[in-house]
Order: C-alpha cells, then structure tokens, then sequence
C-alpha cells in the first residue's frame, strides 16, 4: 500500500486524482490524505513528539474523523510507500528566512527515503507552479523565476501568466471522452520533461533531462535554490513543481529521450 499526504486538502488532491487516473494502474493499492497545513507545522509537530512516523501524527489527526483511513494503520512501515508534497512556503509570517530554510533542510533529510519515514516533494514556491506556463510545450521555461518578495501573491501571478485559463488542461473528468484525456496526459508529460529539465537546470546549469537520476534529487534542488537563487544579490525562487519529479522518478524510464 502507498500513502500520498498533501499539505492542501483541494487543490493537491484534485490535481493527483488526474494524475492517478492516468498514470497508475487502476489496481494499485493507496491511500490519499491530506495534512492540513504548511511543512514547518509539521516540523514543529515532529519535533514535539519525537518522531518521524508522518503515520503516527496522521492517525490521531484522523481519529474522530468519520471514514478515518487509519483505523486499522498503526506506523509508518505498514506502508510499502510514503509520498509527502508541501510548498517551500516563504511568505510564512513568523519564522526568518533563515529558520525556514534551517527546517526544511532538516525535513528533506528526515523524510528522504519513500521505504522508510517517507520522501518529500517540495512545490517552489507552491503548489500553484503546476501552472507557471505559456502553451505546452514551453522552451522557456527553464528560465522562470519570481522574486521573493513576490511569492506571497504567486497565486495571482501564475494564474496571470499562464496561457490556460484554468487547470482543466491538466484535469480529468472521468465522464470526458478519451480524446480529452489523452490530451491531459500529453500535457503531463509536456510538464514533467520541462521540470526534469528544469531541475537538472537548477543543479548543474544544464537544461536536459539528467543522465544520473540523484543528480536532481530533493535535497540538491533545495541547496542549488538557496545558493543560486534564494541567497543571491536579487533573492529570487526558480518554478519548480514536485508532481512531474514524482511522475519521473516514480515511472523511471518513461522518460528517457
């Protein structure tokens, strides 16, 4: 069984159920929650509780909850799988830049292996990234960044800038026909080669898919951000989505050309 736990409980959720749909086999065996608030919460949280079991904190989250899906899921190794998406978040109001950047380099590090405690997926500068883009394919994506003292109306931003007037070009309704869903999926992949590439970008100053998968694992792309990007003269965050780095390392191979 797989666990995926989404910082939002909308827009994540409604944008994986497309991407299960047409990704995963129908089979497959998982189950989808989300946390409810930003990745220093939850940092706080395990830190009072002296533990990185993300299961432990879910369960008792859920535990009055009607259709609580952890009634009979006691820890984390009762997961094949862990999964965790949260928003790099640096609009937060009462921790320095300095203090977020300290806890989610410890976060990445505690959460680094899916087998384990779980791997963590991180959405530069949130979520909304999914639609930092003009029409697909987009060659120049490698190239856009929003500055830090911006990051608090991205929202508003990524939905001036992109060429699709909504997030359907990526969504499935089950009730479309396949012609439609075929269409979205081609946009995914559109998506996940532009991020790949994007984050081999960010690391090594190349925008091609990477030729060793750990080049662009999470904690490189969190350290080239700070040292490129977030710490230069002009603070500034590359867009960055986690869902195409999922995509990818999750069906590597796929993507190979």
């Amino acid at each position: 069984m797989i666990l995926f736990v989404f910082e939002g409980a909308q827009r994540e959720p409604l944008l994986f159920e497309s991407i299960r749909y047409l990704f995963f086999k129908e089979e497959t065996d998982m189950i989808v929650c989300s946390f409810g608030n930003n990745i220093y919460n939850l940092y706080k949280q395990i830190t009072e509780l002296g533990t990185g079991d993300i299961v432990s904190i879910l369960r008792e989250m859920h535990e009055s909850k009607e259709g609580n899906p952890f009634r009979n899921i006691y820890r984390s190794s009762d997961f094949a799988e862990i999964y965790l998406f949260f928003d790099y978040d640096l609009q937060h109001k009462f921790l320095s830049l300095e203090e977020i950047n300290r806890r989610l380099k410890e976060m990445l590090e505690l959460f680094d292996d899916e087998t384990s405690n779980g791997k963590l997926y991180i959405n530069y500068p949130m979520i909304e990234s999914i639609r930092y883009t003009k029409e697909l394919p987009d060659a120049n994506y490698y190239r856009y960044v929003v500055k830090c003292g911006e990051c608090r109306d991205f929202k508003h931003l990524s939905c001036e800038f992109c060429h699709y007037g909504n997030l359907d070009f990526i969504l499935v309704d089950r009730h479309r026909t396949p012609k439609r869903c075929q269409n979205a999926k081609a946009c995914w992949n559109h998506l996940t080669l532009m991020n790949v590439s994007k984050a081999n970008y960010i690391c090594t100053g190349i925008n091609t898919l990477p030729v060793i998968k750990d080049d662009i694992s999470q904690d490189k792309i969190f350290d080239a951000q700070l040292q490129k990007y977030v710490n230069s003269a002009d603070p500034s965050v590359a867009v960055l989505n986690a869902f195409p780095l999922f995509i990818y390392d999750y069906f590597e191979g796929e993507y190979n050309v």
